[in-house]
């Protein structure tokens, strides 16, 4: 390897795109081809950095084994920055167990980091907890130590495990200072700014409604309270968990009676904020006993519900308040945003495979954001990405597709 190949390869590794593209922006040869796509990337020009890595790979031999694997990983690496979450993890596992064969530890523990996070991003935070664990972070140089503690900040995170989280955060941050990667240093104090944002709001209690950091969104598990999660579609009370994201009638009815316990609602006020209906008949009516009725049995292990001369009204069986918890920003289609609020462009594919929908769903719900200005694409056809700048002063953790604990 020439000099300047090894100087711009330097360059990369400490986060100086610009500064390796001044050594080998002329260059056609394929290390001077993989370098450039790297750069590419990093500056963010995913669609050029996918196609010189390609090029790179090509021109490769095929007894060039390892440089081709490494191709593929940073190619990998690009899908992932660019949110092509369909790009096909089985070629990411095969460059790994050729570069673990031919002896690069640290390119193959790249490869298995960014498997890994991938499936953080599609939430399948089981398969992402094993494969952490065969994963050692003593032999990784700081910058994949730092990414590694990020993915686990992450699962914590998304599981509600402030404690893990913030410990994670603090040896990410360690790593990436050791690093000298600006960029990487700046991801670590994004997530650390998360956990002290507001994530949701209380209502109930006695009191004023309040904004709640993820840390008491937490402790709310520990509550002698039967919490009607609006945030996970879900009612719970301490580890006994009963979804409904599945059944938003019922869970609509379960919410407008926990904001009002301990008093009842009216039948009239129920029908229309389980149905949508403004004037209600007798066939709203019956509709509302028979989901009543399924709502009944749906909860009958946490609480009771009770007809009373208004309508109905919820009584847990062991709490001692019921709780409601909103998200901080009502929004239609808030799932959505909150997967953008990454700051990252996504297509409407990968939003689907997210967020476990279709993509027409997804599409509807772009469309109807970007007439109210808080989304924009660019791009046509297959490279339409999506983007929207966060929500401002909130984390969207508890916006995201992950199960609840006990789940």
């Amino acid at each position: 390897m020439d000099s300047l190949i090894t100087a711009a390869a330097r360059a990369l590794a400490h986060g100086d795109p610009l500064g390796a593209l001044n050594r080998i922006a002329l260059r056609n040869d394929a290390p001077a081809l993989a370098l450039r796509g790297i750069a590419m990337a990093q500056l963010g020009d995913f669609a050029r950095a996918g196609d010189l890595v390609r090029r790179a790979a090509r021109a490769f031999g095929p007894a060039e084994a390892v440089a081709r694997a490494r191709c593929i990983v940073a190619e990998a690496e690009i899908a992932l920055a660019s949110r092509d979450l369909g790009w096909p993890p089985a070629a990411l596992d095969a460059a790994r167990a050729t570069l673990e064969r031919h002896g690069d530890g640290v390119n193959a523990a790249h490869a298995r980091l960014l498997a890994i996070r991938r499936l953080v991003l599609i939430g399948r935070l089981d398969e992402a907890e094993r494969a952490l664990t065969a994963l050692d972070p003593v032999p990784l140089p700081p910058a994949l130590r730092a990414a590694r503690d990020l993915v686990v900040a992450g699962i914590a995170l998304r599981r509600l495990r402030t404690a893990p989280a913030r410990a994670a955060l603090e040896t990410a941050g360690r790593a990436a200072r050791a690093a000298g990667i600006p960029a990487l240093a700046a991801e670590v104090e994004r997530a650390v700014r998360v956990l002290e944002a507001p994530a949701a709001r209380l209502i109930g209690g006695g009191g004023e409604p309040r904004l709640l950091r993820l840390d008491e969104v937490e402790a709310l598990q520990g509550a002698d309270a039967l919490v009607v999660d609006a945030c996970r579609h879900a009612v719970r009370d301490g580890a006994a968990v009963i979804a409904l994201a599945r059944r938003p009638v019922l869970f609509a009815l379960a919410r407008a009676l926990g904001e009002a316990w301990p008093g009842d609602v009216p039948r009239d006020t129920l029908i229309a904020r389980a149905f949508g209906a403004r004037h209600a008949d007798e066939s709203h009516r019956a509709r509302l006993r028979v989901e009543v009725g399924r709502l009944r049995a749906a909860l009958r292990p946490l609480a009771a519900v009770s007809a009373t001369r208004r309508g109905f009204t919820l009584a847990p069986l062991r709490a001692r308040t019921v709780l409601v918890l909103e998200r901080p920003v009502e929004e239609r289609h808030a799932a959505v945003l909150a997967v953008l609020a990454d700051g990252e462009a996504w297509s409407s594919s990968a939003l689907a495979l997210v967020l476990g929908t279709s993509q027409r769903t997804v599409q509807r719900a772009l469309d109807a954001l970007a007439a109210a200005g808080a989304v924009q694409s660019f791009g046509d056809g297959r490279a339409r990405r999506w983007v929207t700048p966060p929500l401002p002063g909130f984390t969207t953790t508890l916006l995201l597709p992950a199960p609840l604990p006990g789940d």
